[in-house]
């Protein structure tokens, strides 16, 4: 299994108040927005940040997404390893399979595949 990205995933209660924060420090760019999440980058480096409000469907927020290029490798080898999974391996309608682990430290991650 490979890491692809990271992305912090910071609470929000309000997107558009954050994506004027935001865009003040230069993540101008709007590249993902589905109303509850949303990821705002900046057009010259592609550095970015994604906010979210709620969880569409995992009990609990996560404060990172780690993409990698196997989440069912990585969702096997999180079991091996006696680790909290949080949310079960899920295909998602926004077209990734993911599951949220916790980490020793108590973190809920988001571990995500895109589908092809």
């Amino acid at each position: 299994m490979k890491t692809i990205e990271v992305i912090t995933n910071l609470h929000t209660d309000d997107v558009e108040r954050a994506r004027e924060f935001f865009g003040f420090l230069g993540l101008t760019e709007d590249t993902m927005n589905q109303g509850w999440v949303a990821r705002f980058s900046s057009p010259d480096s592609g550095a970015c940040v994604q906010v979210v409000t709620r969880d569409a469907t995992a009990p609990e927020d996560s404060v990172m997404t780690i993409k990698v290029d196997d989440a069912d490798a990585a969702y096997e080898e999180a079991h091996q390893r006696g680790y909290e999974i949080v949310h079960p391996i899920t295909d998602e309608p926004w077209g990734i399979r993911r599951f949220f682990v916790r980490s020793p430290d108590g973190h809920v991650i988001n571990v995500a595949q895109h589908r092809s």
